[in-house]
């Protein structure tokens, strides 16, 4: 199984975007993953929040096949433990799912068309965090998955 993370801009944190290489390396020595980044939508202040969410989705989903399962990154998804989110990639591994593709949203989510594409949504916790630190958390998360699925030392209970 691949998996692929999109997410709309650039990380502009020269201090994230070295952890967020750095565990993209890390994840290598699992399984074969892109980060692909669609670029911020200009003249985003004269469109309206649904515009914008319009736009997105449309760059998203032009970057996904019929053949890739589509989970997007929302805080009204489901929740798991570090542990309980292991299974879930073993799971998805397991059912043949060629590739798992995850999505991170602009700034006021996902458009509706997106949302109906989805097979499902994961919140990786109730509080806000900005779209770039949540690119190192789910990378993060992927990483230790993996690690805990391999029983090695990375994870503790």
């Amino acid at each position: 199984m691949n998996i692929k993370l999109i997410a709309i801009g650039k990380t502009d944190n020269k201090s994230l975007q070295t952890l967020i290489d750095d565990y993209q390396k890390r994840l290598s020595h699992y399984i074969k993953f892109d980060l692909e980044i669609i670029p911020d939508i200009k003249n985003v202040k004269n469109l309206s929040e649904t515009q914008q969410k319009e736009k997105e989705g449309e760059l998203i989903l032009s970057k996904i096949s019929h053949t890739e399962q589509l989970i997007l990154l929302d805080e009204n998804g489901k929740h798991f433990s570090s542990v309980a989110f292991a299974d879930e990639l073993q799971k998805k591994m397991n059912s043949g799912i060629k590739t798992l593709v995850f999505v991170i949203g602009g700034p006021y989510g996902f458009s509706e068309t997106v949302y109906q594409k989805s097979t499902g949504k994961i919140s990786l916790s109730s509080m806000t965090f900005s779209h770039q630190m949540v690119r190192l958390f789910f990378i993060e998360q992927l990483y230790r998955g993996f690690t805990i699925l391999r029983n090695e030392p990375y994870h503790h209970q």
